[in-house]
């Protein structure tokens, strides 16, 4: 896929020696948001109408590489992990996919969909108290994406969500590890806020589309093919 809007390929930082980022000919874009914000639906959405354009589509995702994603949720289910623990758990399931999967679709020139990037990561570190600097030269690493969209939903609603879908919240996305509260409820309240917080923050480093998801599923989907059609230079 040859595209002129797409970005330059570069890294956030050193990169993965020995990848030169201009053999890829894909698109890589990025949605972004919390549980319970509708990414899993915006991205089945996009990738059957990329695929009816005539696109070849690839999706990724946290905590998907063949390589540490079951050792990472059987040490998640002890509750007993750190902050700096998790993140280097979560930074070599990132860079496993990043190497195995999402390097060779685009240079394949393949369409992937990310649910969910660094953002997330970074943002959870940095709100479990891990050193902001430290954790962003741990993912200079990353390819910069050609477009992230983050799907922002006001935390009640989150709950809201959850509760519906599976009639619980999740402990690590209550930040029940780091818990002012007893109550997980209120935790995963306040743990929400301080993690949109810090995505208004590295929004503004990073400078990512941030999107209104407390909507409708379609019109959210209409807004993300209106902004990806100009990326893709769809006509």
């Amino acid at each position: 896929m040859e595209n002129t809007n797409l970005k330059m390929r570069r890294f956030y930082g050193s990169g993965i020696p020995g990848v030169n980022p201009e053999e890829f000919k894909g698109a890589f874009i990025v949605i972004e948001g919390a549980d319970g914000s509708g990414r899993s639906t915006q991205i089945a959405r996009l990738r059957d109408w990329l695929e009816l354009g005539g696109f070849a589509v690839e999706i990724t995702g946290l905590s998907r590489s063949d390589l540490v994603a079951e050792d990472l949720e059987k040490a998640k289910q002890g509750h007993t992990l750190l902050p700096t623990t998790l993140s280097l758990y979560y930074a070599t399931d990132f860079a496993d996919r990043l190497e195995n999967k999402v390097f060779p679709a685009l240079k394949s020139g393949f369409v992937v969909l990310a649910d969910r990037y660094i953002y997330s990561l970074m943002a959870r570190a940095i709100v479990r108290g891990v050193d902001s600097e430290w954790i962003k030269e741990v993912y200079g690493i990353a390819l910069v994406p050609d477009a992230v969209f983050y799907l922002d939903v006001p935390p009640t609603v989150l709950a809201e969500r959850n509760f519906r879908k599976n009639f619980t919240l999740d402990y690590w996305e209550s930040g029940m590890d780091i818990r002012q509260s007893g109550d997980m409820y209120e935790c995963f309240i306040r743990y929400q806020r301080q993690i949109q917080k810090t995505f208004k923050i590295l929004q503004k480093v990073y400078d990512f589309g941030i999107i209104n998801g407390n909507r409708t599923p379609a019109v959210i989907q209409q807004e993300l093919q209106v902004k990806i059609k100009s990326l893709l230079n769809i006509p």
